[in-house]
């Protein structure tokens, strides 16, 4: 056949554009949808709250080096995952293989993924290192910790919560527009600290009223991811914003308000 007939073949082929639209704008709405429920599944892992299986479920049989081992690898894989992926340099090569409008649906579903074998894989190390059991200091640990997980969800809001999580990207295709990226902008939180939503996810790992060794190695372990991801991440806000985000960068500090 000549590639003339070819490119009429597939042009014949019921994939047409709308369907594609609406296709893409599905595959957005599902990696979304899956991260909510791995957002929320993450919180009772992280506390030990309503879910089967959390960081501090009854031990298993294996050596203390042995789950340390497996558990380090886990937040290890996460970690590569979550920050090479959003690396520009990987972007580019990586949307000559997914579509750019998918490309930021594609990075959350992947991390849903190694969350969820995360949760599946994790070998518990329930040794309690405190225990915290005077009832207001609980109480008060235990809203400390709630607020880290609902600042996560405002920093994002702050932003762009669905340019994030790629919702924005499937939109703008389905309506036949073109993305355009976001401005450098500095709202609320952003003007005390440079990275709420880490301060966030710090809180909610480390204001515990108990914590096990599985815990406080899941809390030490994310947060080196952090502090690694956050050089990344603002060498390339810095290449990208230039001399706004440097002068931002000299005028705010990083995790804790002046």
């Amino acid at each position: 056949m000549s590639s003339a007939g070819v490119c009429l073949t597939l042009d014949a082929f019921p994939q047409t554009s709308a369907l594609r639209r609406v296709s893409y704008l599905a595959y957005g709405l599902t990696a979304y949808l899956m991260f909510l429920a791995v957002y929320l599944y993450t919180y009772g892992f992280v506390t030990n709250t309503a879910v089967p299986r959390s960081i501090d479920a009854p031990a298993v049989h294996t050596s203390t080096m042995a789950a340390a081992a497996l558990n380090l690898l886990l937040i290890a894989g996460f970690g590569l995952q979550h920050s090479v992926m959003a690396r520009p340099t990987f972007k580019r090569a990586w949307t000559r293989i997914v579509p750019e409008p998918l490309e930021r649906s594609t990075y959350v579903f992947l991390s849903n993924f190694m969350m969820i074998a995360l949760f599946l894989l994790w070998q518990p190390m329930p040794a309690v290192l405190w225990n915290i059991t005077n009832p207001a200091a609980r109480a008060a640990l235990i809203t400390l910790n709630a607020a880290g997980w609902l600042l996560v969800v405002l920093a994002t809001f702050l932003l762009n919560h669905f340019d994030l999580f790629g919702l924005r990207q499937v939109w703008l295709y389905y309506r036949d527009r073109p993305y355009t990226r976001l401005p450098f902008r500095v709202p609320f939180l952003y003007r005390m600290v440079r990275h709420p939503l880490y301060v966030g996810w710090l809180t909610a790992f480390w204001i515990t009223p108990k914590m096990s060794t599985g815990h406080l190695l899941f809390a030490l372990s994310m947060t080196a991811y952090i502090l690694v991801a956050i050089f990344f991440e603002e060498r390339n806000l810095v290449e990208t914003h230039g001399e706004n985000y440097t002068s931002y960068r000299r005028k705010v500090p990083m995790l804790v308000p002046r």
